[in-house]
């Protein structure tokens, strides 16, 4: 039956990399979209105005000059903006371990799609404009959508035109309150998965007997299977019999396989289900651990550590160690969102020591490595021989019979033969007693510790981590030359987290100096750049109203809404200076008046491709956003973000960056005559 679990697991695994393979791909679309959307835009503008001007169509000529002009006007700033996306996903490519393995795909998928829209936008796609776009052009107003766009959009324009600052202002004030959700939003290092399968993992006390760990396996496995949604249970105690396997007796594994989500009962989910596993398995001795099966073996391998958050006391006295993390546990326990929390115990466990007797043995002429050999083969037993058949090979290992050395008294009995032929008994040449000792011994960084696992749930993980580490702090005094670490998700967390910490500043200074290589103007680089933050309120807003924490995967999302509202920003940008250059060429004033018509125009200019630009993104985000099954948390939890920044970087493009632009370039201009508000 085993093969069937690793089966299913593998099933699941399979599916969540297809299904983020797919989402990788959706992130890209709207943006790889954009610049086509742009291209094709300018051009249908530059035909519009031909026709509008010369009452005819254009010739196959001149319809290609009008396409060059419109790809020369507006190419070079979405190639940029293409690279500013790419860019933007540098720090992605730097994270390590775990969160690198899994999120560097979506890099990878991100960076070569926007490297080759990068490259189309100024080389195919203005061929395809050429061949493609011909016919009448329909003027922009002729579309109902369009119509009710604008018309929504020039009094809002106006508005801002004509209070600027109070429209900063306001933008200022919709950033700070967003600190009220951000201050409310917790961590965790990746949201929980569902892999269709769970692994029940509790641990008892140490010096539990064989008998004894059989007959709570068999109690707990009956208990799961009293939940409908369970199909099949399978469990073990103790290791497997592999070297890659070293869990000591007390540790239980349960595989629980549930039937279909169809088969459930009404409103039932995983979580639910969890917590009424957990009421139903309650075994005096044993702490509850409830784990997706898959990402809990990977986090055993990398730590050790098989709960959410583990705290490792190390030191050089196994009696203090023990003493510690007893203290740890009882501190954590009372902690809100700590279901269980378990030290290992490092006593209780049961020796029989021997104490050879060197002078009894040398009577009989034995040496204590003779004493040694015969306890190990007579107890431990021997291999002899081997047995073959066909392909494999059964060792045969030879020892005493089980009733000569099931106690202590019968080990003392024990009878064996000497070189010289005596038949001795082993208490006649060795001292046998029961001692205390640790039942296992752990040792990392060449120093003793001591293990704590905590499992969390109702919470997020970073908010439970400060509150257990304020408890600790306040209630465990540590001595001279003992240490004390978090580890397990935790550890993850905060390597994730530091490491972004340090390289998001550093993108963020190459894609500054790309944009002062694109506008020529510190400003505007500025601009753009101070823009990006207040694009993602909505995000931040989003994230908060759907109850999510920030894991590694919504940052991930939230760099990625980051260089879409760049190149928006980019983009709005170029159209405003493009129609002020326009305005200044046919001969008008340079004059406050002219700024504040380019503004109209170029700000107008953008709507339809805006609209269908967030319209791309959406239908592509959405699906994410709303689907379930295996994988789909992590890909949900980059999308959140996406999905609430598309709801407020397009206003902050048409409405903020117009007004700030304004305010940055009518210093030393004439005013129109009557003023225009706080400006």
């Amino acid at each position: 039956m085993v093969p069937m679990v690793a089966s299913a697991g593998e099933m699941a695994a399979v599916r969540a990399v297809l299904d983020k393979l797919r989402g990788d791909k959706a992130v890209a679309l709207g943006a790889m979209v954009d610049a086509s959307v742009v291209l094709v835009e300018a051009a249908h503008k530059q035909l519009e105005h031909f026709e509008a001007a010369h009452g005819r169509r254009p010739t196959i000529a001149e319809r290609w000059d009008l396409v060059a002009k419109a790809a020369v006007e507006v190419g070079p700033a979405l190639f940029f903006s293409l690279l500013v996306i790419t860019l933007s996903f540098l720090p992605v490519f730097t994270l390590e371990a775990q969160e690198g393995r899994l999120f560097s795909p979506l890099a990878f998928t991100k960076t070569y799609a926007m490297a080759a829209a990068a490259g189309l936008s100024v080389t195919l796609v203005p061929v395809l404009m050429g061949y493609l776009i011909r016919g009448r052009i329909p003027r922009e107003t002729a579309n109902p959508v369009n119509r009710v766009l604008i018309a929504i959009y020039r009094p809002a324009l106006e508005a801002v035109l004509r209070f600027p600052k109070a429209t900063l202002l306001a933008a200022a004030a919709v950033l700070a309150v967003t600190a009220l959700p951000v201050s409310r939003l917790g961590g965790e290092f990746m949201p929980p998965l569902d892999e269709g399968d769970l692994l029940y993992m509790p641990s008892a006390l140490p010096g539990l007997p064989v008998s004894k760990a059989a007959e709570l396996l068999q109690q707990t496995d009956r208990l799961i299977k009293t939940v409908p949604e369970v199909e099949r249970v399978f469990g073990k105690a103790g290791r497997a019999d592999t070297a890659t396997d070293p869990a000591p007796l007390e540790m239980f594994e349960t595989t629980i396989r549930f039937k279909p989500r169809a088969q459930w009962r009404p409103g039932m989910t995983p979580e639910k289900l969890v917590e009424e596993l957990d009421r139903a398995v309650k075994v005096p001795g044993l702490s509850n651990l409830w784990v997706p099966p898959i990402r809990n073996r990977i986090d055993m391998l990398a730590t050790g550590i098989k709960s959410p958050v583990g705290i490792k006391i190390a030191g050089a006295d196994l009696v203090t160690i023990d003493r510690l993390a007893t203290q740890v546990e009882a501190a954590v326990r009372g902690v809100a969102g700590v279901s269980s929390a378990l030290a290992e115990r490092l006593t209780g466990g049961r020796y029989i020591d021997v104490d050879v007797d060197r002078a009894a043995a040398a009577r009989f002429g034995l040496s204590v490595a003779d004493v040694q050999a015969v306890v190990s083969t007579a107890i431990g037993g021997d291999n002899v021989g081997e047995v073959i058949l066909g392909r494999e090979r059964f060792p045969v290992n030879v020892r005493y019979p089980r009733e000569l050395r099931d106690s202590l008294e019968g080990l003392r009995r024990l009878p064996f033969v000497t070189e010289r032929g005596a038949t001795v008994l082993l208490q006649d040449v060795a001292r046998l007693s029961v001692a205390d000792g640790p039942p296992m011994v752990r040792s990392e960084n060449a120093r003793l510790s001591g293990w704590v696992y905590v499992d969390v749930r109702g919470r997020d993980l970073r908010s439970v981590v400060r509150d257990m580490q304020a408890a600790v702090a306040s209630q465990v005094a540590l001595p001279a030359g003992y240490a004390l670490s978090w580890s397990g998700q935790f550890e993850y967390l905060e390597r994730a987290t530091q490491r972004l910490k340090t390289v998001v500043p550093v993108t963020l200074a190459i894609i500054f100096v790309l944009l002062y290589v694109l506008f020529r103007s510190a400003g505007d680089a500025a601009l753009v750049m101070a823009a990006v933050p207040f694009s993602l309120v909505g995000g931040f807003w989003l994230v908060w109203a759907l109850g999510q924490a920030i894991s590694v995967a919504t940052a991930v999302g939230f760099i990625a809404l980051a260089g879409l509202a760049a190149e928006f920003g980019v983009v709005m940008l170029v159209y405003l200076q493009n129609a002020w250059r326009q305005r200044l060429a046919a001969g008008e004033a340079d004059d406050e008046a002219t700024l504040l018509a380019a503004i109209r125009e170029g700000a107008v200019l953008r709507v339809r491709p805006k609209a269908m630009t967030v319209a791309v993104v959406m239908a592509g985000l959405l699906p994410i956003l709303l689907g379930h099954g295996t994988g789909s948390e992590v890909m949900a939890r980059i999308a959140t973000p996406m999905v609430g920044g598309m709801l407020t970087a397009p206003l902050l493009s048409m409405l903020v960056i117009p007004a700030a632009w304004y305010l940055a370039h009518r210093r030393g201009r004439a005013r129109p005559s009557g003023g225009d508000g706080d400006a």
